[in-house]
């Protein structure tokens, strides 16, 4: 069954729904999530998705998430989609940021969170294919080594985040 996901305005505002197969062959603004998990020590998890997702398969990236359903609140959207790709609950999430992203192969307003977590962490198999905690920095050499072998949106959301957790200028 195709799922009808949440169809937002370029102010971040929803303003309809459409069947998520609509949504990608016409690239329409929608929503989606992006949490960045931290572990106590600082360290991001990344992770790789599956050469099965939709956009960027076999990608690497450093936020869980995904598309927001029609009537969803992106906050339960968030949770929902860490418990789902991560298995992680139980956390309260910390906003971040939130702004839009599109290209050639997506369109969305994103709404990005951070929480910590300190338990196991249980692969989605459809949609993780691995992944491992890295430092701050460790993420960036990465990315700057090979930044197409990352998701470009969660880099465009979250980048200069990145760079502030690296300098020092937040702690979150």
């Amino acid at each position: 069954m195709d799922e009808l996901v949440a169809l937002y305005d370029e102010d971040g505002k929803a303003c309809g729904s459409a069947p998520r197969s609509r949504m990608r062959a016409e690239n329409l603004h929608h929503a989606a999530t992006a949490v960045v998990v931290r572990d106590p020590l600082g360290r991001i998890y990344v992770h790789r998705r599956t050469n099965t997702k939709d956009v960027y398969p076999g990608r690497r990236d450093f936020a869980a998430g995904g598309v927001i359903a029609a009537g969803e609140d992106p906050d339960t959207a968030a949770l929902r989609e860490l418990a789902e790709e991560l298995g992680i609950t139980g956390v309260p999430l910390t906003p971040l940021a939130s702004g839009s992203y599109a290209d050639d192969h997506t369109s969305y307003h994103g709404f990005c969170y951070t929480v910590t977590w300190a338990g196991p962490i249980y692969w989605q198999p459809e949609e993780v294919a691995g992944g491992e905690w890295v430092s701050p920095e460790s993420l960036a050499a990465a990315i700057a080594a090979d930044p197409d072998d990352f998701m470009p949106d969660t880099l465009g959301l979250l980048g200069g985040w990145l760079s502030e957790v690296i300098v020092g200028t937040t702690g979150t």
